[in-house]
């Protein structure tokens, strides 16, 4: 049995390359990591913990677009809404 719904057993889903995209970007940007106290002067406060999920939950979204192939569609689609 080296098939499995029409594809080889071991290929990767979209939705695992699309979270492995997200961690990908999540740790280079920081997203999700709390902000580190430092002295002087600090920008914006602290996200909450639901703002951060929110967040990683619109950029998985984004993800798996950009994964599929979608995110021109989906762009082309938010310009004509505007």
């Amino acid at each position: 049995m080296d098939t499995l719904n029409g594809s080889v057993v071991g290929a990767r889903r979209n939705e695992d390359i699309a979270l492995d995209l997200l961690k990908f970007v999540a740790g280079t940007v920081g997203v999700g990591r709390p902000a580190a106290a430092s002295t002087g002067f600090s920008g914006a406060a602290a996200a909450k913990p639901e703002e951060q999920v929110t967040h990683l939950l619109e950029l998985y979204a984004r993800c798996l677009r950009v994964v599929e192939g979608k995110a021109d569609e989906h762009a082309a689609e938010k310009e004509a809404a505007q």
